[in-house]
């Protein structure tokens, strides 16, 4: 067993195929999105919207209290671990109208969900390529195979050429790629999810605070 496993590894034909698929994803996505296709591997391993939602609902609390007590301009005052949440806080702080903290969250959110959406779809081109380069190695391989039938010998490393390309392909594109694209969009739906949630709680909290300044300001009209 150990020696078949051994004989499904070439380097040479790896590389090559990983180079190709590099190649190809590059010039659908662009250098930048295949760069941050690869940064996404830290968030696909340690991401926990789950817990980033519970402690997000604890914050939006804190935040509220701090609203009621002292007023929207010390909201920034709520420490969290959440850079969303955090620029959201300094935002509601010194926002002068609740329609413009809306046009933010509105702006921030659809800039994450295109940035999400590129990095989906970089990994998706990735499963994509994968068997299509397979395809053409193994079309390689068969015409080595057929240009040396008098030479017994030389049909050996053809024929590895034709399946490897194959073998490898399915593998990056069934085992790797495609499941890491399915985790990625997963992660941030729920995401957004929680970080929609906090803006929507957010823009009711400013709106709250700002009904009793609208209203003095209609009496003083009159």
């Amino acid at each position: 067993m150990i020696a078949i496993f051994s004989h499904l590894f070439d380097p040479l034909t790896l590389l090559a195929m990983l180079g190709g698929i590099a190649l190809v994803a590059t010039f659908q996505n662009g250098l930048g999105a295949l760069g941050r296709a690869m940064a996404a591997f830290h968030p696909l391993l340690t991401a926990d919207p789950a817990r980033d939602r519970d402690a997000a609902r604890a914050a939006m609390l804190k935040i509220d209290q701090v609203a009621q007590l002292r007023g929207l301009s010390c909201t920034d005052r709520v420490k969290t671990a959440s850079p969303f949440l955090t620029d959201a806080a300094r935002k509601l702080a010194n926002v002068d109208r609740a329609e413009a903290f809306e046009m933010w969250a509105a702006q921030t959110l659809a800039d994450r969900a295109q940035r999400h959406g590129a990095v989906h779809k970089a990994w998706l081109s990735i499963a994509d390529a994968a068997p299509a380069l397979g395809m053409a190695g193994t079309i390689i391989g068969l015409v080595g195979m057929f240009a040396a039938m008098d030479d017994p010998a030389a049909l050996g490393p053809s024929m590895a050429l034709a399946l490897l390309t194959t073998f490898y392909g399915v593998v990056i594109a069934n085992i790797i790629a495609a499941p890491i694209a399915a985790r990625l969009a997963d992660l941030s739906e729920r995401e957004l999810a929680w970080q929609r949630e906090a803006a929507d709680r957010m823009l009711a909290i400013a709106r709250r605070e700002n009904a009793p300044l609208r209203r003095a300001s209609i009496r003083e009209v009159a």
